[in-house]
């Protein structure tokens, strides 16, 4: 499962990475109404592989 939440988390930093570099509003603090889910999905899938190992 690890090898796979990577992938998808790399993906998602791509895509986020991708559709940032194009978007003026997304350059800044505040994503647009196209890059917001973009970067939440990037953002929950980070901290998902971050803290994959810690228990709770």
């Amino acid at each position: 499962m690890a090898d796979d939440l990577h992938t998808r988390y790399m993906a998602a930093a791509n895509t986020w990475d991708a559709h940032r570099a194009g978007c003026t509003t997304c350059q800044h603090t505040t994503p647009c109404k196209t890059g917001a889910p973009l970067f939440e999905r990037f953002a929950r899938l980070q901290d998902a592989y971050l803290n994959r190992h810690r228990s709770t």
